[in-house]
Order: C-alpha cells, then structure tokens, then sequence
C-alpha cells in the first residue's frame, strides 16, 4: 500500500489549499480514510474522515466548517478542501486508511496505516 499526499504549500490566513491523496495497493473503494496533521513538538491529530462510500464524514471541532473531505473511488484518491486557514492550521498533513472496524470511523491514530510521508501547509498571519 503507499498513499502519496500532495498540496501542501504557503498561504495567507484566510486563505485555502487542496491536499490530495493518492491511493495504490490497495482496492480502495473499499476503504474508508482519513487525514491527521502534526504540528513541530505535537502529537498527530485527526482531522478528517471519510467512510468508503463517501456517504459519512467526520470533522475535528477545530476544523469543521472550513475544511471539507471528499473522494473520487475513479482515481483511487481523497481529497481535504481547506478554507479560512488560520496560522494553527500549520502542520505536516497526513493522510492514513482506516484500519479499525467500528461502523463509526475512529479518530485515533492507531485507527489508522499506511500512512503517506505528508504535505506540509504552512499559515502565515
């Protein structure tokens, strides 16, 4: 399995980006995912779930309203649609499959494998 994330970049607060994450080894409609971030001298944090059909989403508090998950099974991708960043938006992104086996997607690291080597998104003030 290898997940490939992309998008990363500088931005002014306020601003957006669009991080990717490309799929491969793994047959990928079947799995739901999600996207986690770690900030300098900070555990990794759930961000953002998906289930395998797109039907469920799940948000952190601190982001939900600005950032939006979505996947296109076509081309074996996820995406995470950021709007409003703000300056503690800034960390290393990641996104992992999810491995658990609760209906309800987890939000804990452990939840989740096969993580990418991240995208890093920077917010300036």
């Amino acid at each position: 399995v290898q997940l490939v994330e992309s998008g990363g970049g500088l931005v002014q607060a306020g601003g957006s980006l669009r991080l990717s994450c490309a799929a491969s080894g793994l047959t990928f409609s079947t799995y739901s995912m999600g996207w986690f971030r770690q900030a300098p001298g900070k555990e990794r944090e759930f961000v953002s779930a998906i289930s395998w059909s797109g039907a469920s989403t799940y948000y952190a508090k601190s982001v939900k309203g600005r950032f939006t998950i979505s996947r296109d099974n076509a081309k074996n991708t996820v995406y995470l649609q950021m709007n409003n960043l703000k300056p503690e938006d800034t960390a290393v992104y990641y996104c992992g499959v999810y491995i658990g086996r609760a209906a309800t997607l987890g939000r804990g690291v452990p939840d989740y494998d096969y993580w990418g080597q991240g995208t890093q998104v920077t917010v300036s003030s």
